[in-house]
């Protein structure tokens, strides 16, 4: 498409990158001394239905998404311009407007996964007759793609072999600053505000046990980087902590912030430097860039291997016939699987749209090597609730947790009662989220099947009634799933040697 060389106005399309600070469509385009008008779009398919007839973006995560981009609006008004508002198709309403404002270039953050990426090229055709520039940016990540040390196509299968090539041969760009002014809009309407009951969603009710308050936009992440890092000091302690699943400051929840983009992975990176120099450098520092460059890691593997995220068979293609048992899946769901630490996670999710990284890697183990259900259920179940649902990472990680995934290593699974031990000994966590087992002491909580009638007595316990029997032998039914498991590997290597 051609390029215009001195723009007179710039669309900017906003997606997942609600932020002014280290944007560089927007940095760019204040180059140019053109006018700017900052556009985002409630695209209607992002509140439809997944292919299991979950809410694509459950009320939890609309309500994020909302709190984000009234927040952008805000601060796009603080520097004298404003947030124009559209509900529809994008590839729609930005060749309208460029029709109507006489727009010379649109620029944007541009996506790896095909819902996406389908939109731009549908953008790119509804534009191809105007002759305006399209300029696309790479900025959700902490290295740029334009700066790896390989391209894209042979990004390493195993992510400490990536790891170690772009921290010896990568390079981070510095941050973009933000703009202290704006140029101010044409004369424009402005867009109505959308409601969650637009689509069909009930406002959530804030759940007192929520272990922080997640309010959207890139003010609030800004001052939970600096509440984290330099008010309490966290930084220094993170991969001692990082496993917890009870309180604000086990980790650093940046997450929900990073995946609108509220929060730059790069501003992340230069704060951890800024500390490093100022306090303290030592493995908990560096342990939060890791994660990081694992967060970079699943969107790079995205943009490798496109919808081969997406498949059961997943990056691997393995055929493993996976069982859609709706009744056991609804108790996974609901937490009420009988196994008190997946329980409390998954109750801790439906009531707060946030679960710790622990957590999730217990459960989706439980739904997988234990119940032996089709994992990309797990994953929409998840891309519904979730505030920080990334869509490579949520994709990746249950690749990665199905044991389909380009980093699985055969048959991994969690031993639940283990991990129970090993992450809430004193069964703190288990008692905040089941209140019914509240009066159980710390030996006793994360079994309460072995409970005798009298003990149950005592603890006003009725198993059964009060807290569910477990539902599955967790030994046997590993060792069923693993069967199952082995049987389709083997036949996915015939055909892989045969080929």
């Amino acid at each position: 498409m051609i390029r215009t060389v001195n723009p007179k106005t710039i669309l900017i399309w906003y997606r997942n990158d609600l932020r002014v600070h280290d944007h560089e469509p927007l940095h760019r385009a204040l180059q140019t001394q053109a006018d700017i008008i900052p556009l985002y779009c409630f695209d209607p398919r992002h509140f439809g239905q997944t292919s299991f007839g979950f809410p694509k973006t459950g009320n939890f995560r609309a309500q994020f998404l909302l709190e984000s981009v009234a927040d952008l609006r805000h601060s796009l008004q603080q520097l004298g311009s404003d947030l124009v508002i559209r509900q529809g198709l994008p590839e729609v309403i930005i060749p309208e407007l460029v029709n109507a404002l006489d727009i010379d270039a649109v620029s944007y953050h541009r996506e790896v996964t095909s819902e996406e990426v389908d939109v731009e090229r549908a953008l790119e055709q509804g534009l191809k007759a105007s002759g305006v520039s399209l300029q696309s940016y790479w900025g959700a990540t902490l290295y740029d793609i334009d700066h790896l040390p390989f391209p894209v196509s042979q990004i390493p299968e195993v992510f400490t072999q990536f790891r170690k090539q772009v921290e010896r041969d990568g390079t981070i760009c510095p941050v973009f600053s933000a703009p202290q002014i704006l140029p101010g809009l044409p004369e424009i309407n402005p867009g109505e505000w959308p409601q969650l009951p637009d689509w069909g969603l009930t406002p959530p009710t804030p759940d007192e046990r929520a272990v922080l308050t997640f309010t959207g936009g890139e003010t609030a992440g800004l001052a939970r980087l600096r509440d984290y890092i330099w008010t309490k000091d966290c930084l220094k302690n993170y991969k001692v902590t990082r496993n917890g699943m009870l309180g604000a400051d086990y980790s650093s929840k940046f997450s929900p912030w990073l995946a609108l983009g509220c929060l730059s992975p790069r501003l992340i990176y230069q704060t951890i430097q800024d500390y490093e120099t100022q306090r303290v450098k030592n493995d908990s520092t560096y342990w939060l860039i890791f994660e990081l460059i694992w967060r970079d890691y699943f969107r790079l593997i995205a943009a490798k291997h496109g919808d081969r995220l997406f498949r059961q068979s997943g990056l691997q293609g393995i055929e493993i016939p996976w069982p859609k048992n709706w009744q056991q899946f609804e108790r996974w769901q609901t937490g009420t699987t009988g196994f008190p630490l997946i329980d409390a996670n998954m109750r801790e999710l439906k009531a707060t749209g946030f679960m710790s990284n622990r957590g999730r890697q217990n459960v989706g183990s439980f739904l997988t090597k234990n119940l032996g259900i089709n994992w990309k259920i797990g994953a929409e179940w998840f891309e519904s609730l979730l505030i920080d649902y990334d869509v490579c990472s949520n994709w990746g990680n249950w690749n990665y947790t199905a044991g389909v995934g380009n980093d699985a290593r055969g048959f991994r699974y969690f031993n639940i009662l283990k991990q129970a031990q090993d992450y809430d000994a004193k069964g703190d966590y288990v008692k905040h989220w089941l209140p019914e087992l509240a009066d159980l002491p710390s030996a006793k909580v994360h079994t309460p099947w072995k409970l005798q009638p009298v003990e149950q007595k005592r603890f006003n316990l009725h198993l059964g009634v009060d807290y569910p029997n477990p539902m599955v032998d967790l030994d046997q039914s590993v060792a069923a799933n693993r069967k199952v498991y082995e049987t389709a590997l083997s036949i996915h290597s015939q055909g892989r040697n045969k080929r």
